[in-house]
């Protein structure tokens, strides 16, 4: 999968979400953000914005989450002494629980996939190599 095919992959994950089903709907699929900002600001005034932690160690991970948030007009942070691992957020339940978290797993799995396919790729053709799991034995020396 090369990086065109990845973004028509994600392209494709957002028009999910916005609802496209024809080719009307995939061109207002552009506008899907925009929506879901607005979706944002109604279910803040029916559901009180909560504080949420994230805690993500891989780092495209984390940078996918936050990059998600400001799109959708939230501002993460954290607080002095977190670790950058950490990502905070204020936002309402519905909108992280429907929207956000579904959208940024999908994203996340498909993020996953390609660069590991990647990671392989250039382990093969730059190394020449076997980039495969070690062996497992049956047991520590001495241990038996």
């Amino acid at each position: 999968m090369d990086a065109e095919q990845l973004i028509e992959k994600l392209l494709q994950v957002e028009r999910l979400f916005a609802g496209a089903a024809t080719d009307g709907e995939r061109a207002a699929a552009a506008n899907a953000a925009e929506r879901i900002r607005g979706r944002l600001d109604e279910l803040e005034h029916d559901d009180e914005p909560q504080e949420y932690k994230f805690c993500l160690q891989h780092i495209w991970s984390r940078r996918l989450l936050l990059a998600l948030l400001r799109r959708y007009g939230i501002r993460p942070y954290r607080y002095s002494g977190q670790r950058r691992t950490t990502v905070m957020v204020r936002a309402s339940r519905r909108f992280i629980e429907e929207t956000l978290w579904p959208e940024f797993q999908q994203f996340d799995q498909m993020l996953h996939t390609y660069l590991s396919e990647m990671t392989e790729q250039v382990i093969r053709e730059a190394l020449e190599a076997d980039s495969s799991e070690a062996e497992v034995r049956a047991a520590l020396p001495g241990k038996g």
